[in-house]
């Protein structure tokens, strides 16, 4: 039987300071973004999605050790504890993507699912893993995922989850429809130029070819890392690290 489910997508700049430790930071963010939260629930939604390793600027636009510093644990982790406090607080599903450890060395760029009832449901780690030239150096700091495309049953419906880079790939995209999924988020961190022409045309093609919606959110900033060409008006790409 057709149903209503009021979605909600958080975009947010870095609103740490240039120079600020990891930890400061994620809290920074963190604290950012619950004002966001705080909104979507006074709007009514029942399941919302934070941008692609939502704690942190997009380290991955440089190839620094300290991000290591980043990662944490799921479930078991600071940030999704947190966050099942936040949705059973607010009667909210929420999808968590955070920069994931399994063990010592081994890192994912996970999303973690979790139940309007503050239930942990389970995660998804990203598959396809870019590693180009320039800006998008992710083999530095993730495995590929071994998950596969799960799909969570929670009070809002069957969700699933494909990160970023995701969704150039049709395959994932079948499996989740091929799961059951209702709705399928895309958290992303991408970039102008042949990105964007694709970022309109890849999400609802897999929309339509596997009769689910698709909720897809991108970051707003602009990492100076990156060139001119790949942002447009940025003027001056190697002014300073990430923060």
């Amino acid at each position: 039987m057709p149903h209503i489910v009021r979605s909600g997508l958080i975009q947010a700049h870095n609103a740490a300071p240039v120079g600020a430790s990891i930890l400061e930071i994620k809290k920074t963010n963190i604290d950012n973004q619950m004002t966001l939260v705080e909104q979507a629930a006074e709007q009514g939604v029942q399941i919302l999605c934070f941008q692609e390793i939502f704690t942190t600027p997009y380290f991955c636009a440089e190839q620094q050790t300290r991000w290591y510093e980043a990662v944490e644990r799921v479930p078991d982790g600071p940030t999704v504890k947190l966050m099942q406090d936040v949705a059973k607080q607010h009667g909210m599903v929420l999808i968590v993507p955070v920069y994931e450890e399994e063990q010592t060395g081994v890192y994912y760029n996970t999303a973690a699912v979790i139940d309007a009832d503050g239930k942990y449901l389970g995660k998804y780690r990203k598959t396809h893993i870019p590693h180009v030239a320039p800006g998008f150096w992710e083999k530095f700091y993730f495995r590929p995922g071994n998950l596969g495309y799960p799909v969570f049953e929670t009070a809002v419906g069957k969700i699933g989850v494909y990160i970023c880079y995701d969704r150039h790939f049709p395959e994932g995209a079948r499996c989740l429809g091929l799961n059951g999924a209702e709705i399928v988020f895309n958290p992303s961190a991408t970039v102008a130029g042949l990105s964007e022409y694709l970022w309109k045309l890849e999400q609802p093609a897999h929309a339509v070819a596997n009769g689910y919606f698709v909720g897809a959110i991108n970051r707003i900033c602009k990492h100076k890392k990156l060139p001119i060409r790949a942002f447009g008006g940025l003027k001056n790409p190697a002014d300073r690290r990430l923060s």
